[in-house]
């Protein structure tokens, strides 16, 4: 009976600790909260790093070398297109300079004239460069310009006794459209013959006999210059042959100089009123008519005067009775000389210097009267 009061406690011992034995070892092989923690700690950053490995903008060598391949790729293919361009465009300007030999002389003729020119193109063209009045309109082709328009110098059709004294500069005897356009308006028609014409006549004469000025007396002109917004226009004229290379000479001189005339038209768009085309500032030479005012024939129905800029630089005359003519209308306040205006024209300025050097009298030296637009000459 002791025995067994013995035995039982010590079996219920030995099967405790067996049992405690077999947990420790079952328990020993997992992680402890340390190591759970280490271990988590440790895959956040692999993770991590993998994850701003992904999505670097650093590429890995293979994109670095794969990158630098499409590159070298691409330059190549740019610099054969660049070549091919260069050659392209070497060969384009081989052709112009081929149907253009007179291009480079004007290139030349340019830059020598602006040297010679800078200083006194600065001091004569000062007014120029002064706001326009507020009367003033827009340009009315300024969105265009001659490169933009149909070239006379290159039509294949060009009359053959032209006579080009620089690219863009040239006058021509007036070709049968020409003269069928001015033809009863700023070329006068017989009574006979008024029913003729393409447009309705204005200019009408009794007799041939009372037109004092052939066709053939006649040419014209096209000539380059810069309106009043600094834009290149092409300009054209009829005059008579006799000052034509005058007027071509002076022409491309005040372009050179970048001398501002506001346009340069035919008479004829204005139906031949010269006071409408005064009005619009146009510079403008033939057209048979008499002097205003008068009944003697004025030298533009002779094609020898011409007048620049008519409306800054009016016709006055004075009248015996004191009273002051002053043409065209509203152009009054530029009558007053002694104001300083832009597109005066006056012994300082540099169209009125070329115009003197080439033997034409300006009408702002006449007595009775000023014409501070007009310029004529009478031939030898």
């Amino acid at each position: 009976m002791d025995k067994e009061k013995i035995i039982k406690p010590l079996l219920l011992l030995a099967t405790i600790v067996l049992f405690s034995s077999i947990m420790i070892k079952t328990f020993s092989r997992s992680e402890t909260l340390a190591e759970y923690a280490a271990k988590n700690s440790l895959d956040s950053e692999t993770e991590t790093a993998q994850t701003a490995e992904k999505y670097s903008d650093k590429p890995s060598p293979e994109q670095e070398q794969a990158i630098s391949h499409n590159i070298s790729q691409d330059s190549l293919a740019q610099n054969d297109t660049k070549q091919d361009n260069i050659t392209q465009k070497n060969a384009t300007q081989d052709n112009n300079a081929q149907k253009n030999p007179t291009q480079d002389n004007k290139t030349q003729n340019n830059i020598t004239q602006n040297d010679n020119t800078q200083n006194s193109a600065a001091q004569d063209n000062s007014a120029q460069n002064q706001t326009a009045p507020e009367h003033m309109k827009p340009d009315k082709d300024s969105a265009s310009s001659p490169t933009n328009q149909k070239s006379e110098d290159n039509d294949m059709t060009a009359n053959p006794n032209r006579v080009t004294y620089k690219n863009g500069f040239y006058y021509e005897p007036l070709s049968e459209e020409m003269v069928k356009r001015i033809t009863g308006i700023s070329y006068p028609v017989t009574e006979s013959e008024k029913d003729n014409t393409i447009a309705e006549a204005i200019n009408i004469v009794n007799s041939a006999s009372d037109i004092q000025i052939s066709y053939d007396d006649l040419c014209y002109m096209s000539v380059l210059h810069y309106n009043f917004h600094g834009v290149e226009r092409t300009g054209e004229l009829i005059c008579n042959k006799a000052i034509a290379q005058d007027l071509v000479e002076i022409f491309y001189e005040l372009y050179q100089n970048e001398y501002q005339i506001e346009q340069i038209r035919l008479i004829d768009e204005y139906s031949g009123d010269d006071a409408l085309s005064m009005q619009d500032n146009n510079t403008s030479c033939f057209n048979y008519r008499v002097v205003d005012g008068t009944s003697s024939l004025s030298k533009h129905a002779l094609g020898l005067a011409i007048d620049i800029n008519p409306f800054f630089n009016p016709y006055v005359v004075f009248q015996p009775d004191g009273s002051t003519y002053i043409s065209p209308k509203g152009s009054e306040t530029y009558a007053d000389r002694t104001k300083s205006f832009a597109y005066k024209i006056d012994e300082n300025d540099l169209c009125y210097k070329l115009f003197k050097e080439h033997g034409f009298t300006w009408g702002g030296h006449w007595n009775s009267c000023k014409d501070y637009q007009h310029f004529q000459k009478t031939p030898q």
